[in-house]
């Protein structure tokens, strides 16, 4: 568990259409097998440490002739930044992606020293 301290919590959050491939004929609306994308989210400031990252679909539009798949991961957190990660395998066709997440975490302090 990451403990906190209260006054130094911050939270940075957003939402982002990650792909729509069925307008263009995309990958993972044309393709089959393991597919994935992949985009990396700058948080508006940095925070002390990397912080938790939670996603989740806020839009998902997938063929409904398949097996729907799907596998969120938020990758390489840093103080800065995460990738957003949606993979999907199969024969799962999807149209298009919109995520929402959430980052929580320490964030410095005016107070905060940098001895070095």
């Amino acid at each position: 568990m990451k403990k906190l301290r209260s006054h130094r919590i911050g939270v940075d959050q957003g939402t982002v259409e990650l792909f729509s491939d069925f307008a263009n004929g995309g990958e993972m609306w044309t393709g089959s097998g393991a597919r994935e994308r992949r985009r990396r989210i700058a948080f508006s400031e940095p925070f002390s440490d990397a912080p938790s990252v939670h996603l989740t679909l806020s839009l998902w539009d997938i063929d409904s002739g398949a097996n729907v798949r799907a596998d969120l991961l938020a990758d390489t957190v840093k103080p800065d930044s995460f990738e957003m990660v949606f993979r999907t395998w199969g024969d799962t066709r999807v149209a298009r992606v919109r995520m929402s997440w959430m980052a929580i975490g320490e964030i410095s302090d005016e107070d905060d020293w940098d001895v070095r």
